[in-house]
């Protein structure tokens, strides 16, 4: 279903295009936070936290508040409750005793270490209903849109 806007036809098209990239992008995370949800009882901000730093190591909150787009406000608290299940630590940051640095425990490590591969196959299989080609246009489109708007905050 299109909307059911009355404009002009760039702005219909517009609008289409939108609600279109919107709903499919609810309808693939959600499906893929269920089973987050049902598996390890990780919120999409929680696995995020803990994928970025399996695979860029400690990084400050500032750095995992920009790579995972989310606000410093929203991050605080998935930090806190990270660090109380026992899968990420806080510590100082050794070049400025102002800052901190979060990092994986061993437990966070084989949590994420564990569940990663499992995800990246929900994934494909999600992603599995376009082609190879179609993927690739997907993700070309996607980056020029992103692009285009990332300095607009």
């Amino acid at each position: 279903m299109g909307t059911n806007y009355r404009g002009s036809q760039r702005e219909i098209r517009a609008l289409d295009a939108y609600l279109k990239l919107k709903r499919a992008t609810s309808s693939v995370t959600g499906g893929l936070q269920n089973r987050l949800d049902r598996a390890e009882s990780l919120t999409e901000s929680q696995f995020g936290v803990l994928d970025a730093l399996l695979h860029l190591g400690p990084l400050s909150p500032g750095q995992l508040s920009t790579k995972l787009l989310k606000s410093s406000s929203n991050l605080t608290t998935v930090l806190a409750n990270l660090e109380r299940a026992g899968l990420i630590r806080r510590t100082r940051d050794p070049d400025d005793g102002r800052a901190h640095v979060i990092d994986l425990t061993h437990r966070g490590r084989q949590l994420i270490g564990r569940i990663l591969p499992v995800h990246v196959e929900r994934i494909v299989e999600a992603m599995g209903v376009l082609t190879a080609t179609e993927q690739r246009e997907l993700s070309r489109i996607c980056r020029k849109l992103g692009r285009a708007h990332s300095a607009e905050g």
